[in-house]
């Protein structure tokens, strides 16, 4: 037995076309960037507590000392000028002076020491009796 398939043509006019059909290109136009979104105060502390202990200590950019500079420069505070950097280097050195003082300290009371038992060691207690 053969079926029989009917196969009909339906034709639509140029007006019912474009409304029932979408022909626009919507695949090959990129979509739209993301919004911007302005930052905020609240977000660069979160930031900045969230990377804290990855900020370099010293630089001359995107460090902790940077960012103490720039404050220090916009709100006034002296904390780091030259003149205290260049205390804070007096200190260092007289901290590294100190250091090498204690330690030929500590050499000549070993010396000493060491001088004091070989003298001891070298008595003949015989001889004292």
């Amino acid at each position: 037995m053969k079926e029989k398939y009917n196969i009909g043509k339906t034709n639509l006019n140029k007006e019912k076309y474009s409304k029932v059909i979408n022909n626009s290109f919507t695949q090959l136009i990129p979509p739209p960037p993301d919004p911007v979104v302005e930052p905020t105060i609240d977000n660069f502390f979160e930031l900045y507590n969230d990377l804290f202990y990855d900020i370099p200590k010293e630089g001359d950019i995107n460090s902790h000392q940077y960012l103490i500079v720039q404050s220090s420069e916009y709100i006034g505070n002296p904390v780091l000028t030259e003149e205290f950097l260049a205390l804070v280097e007096e200190v260092n050195n007289l901290r590294s002076q100190l250091l090498e003082a204690n330690q030929q300290i500590l050499e000549l009371q070993t010396q000493n020491i060491s001088g004091s038992l070989n003298s001891i060691n070298n008595i003949d207690f015989n001889q004292i009796s």
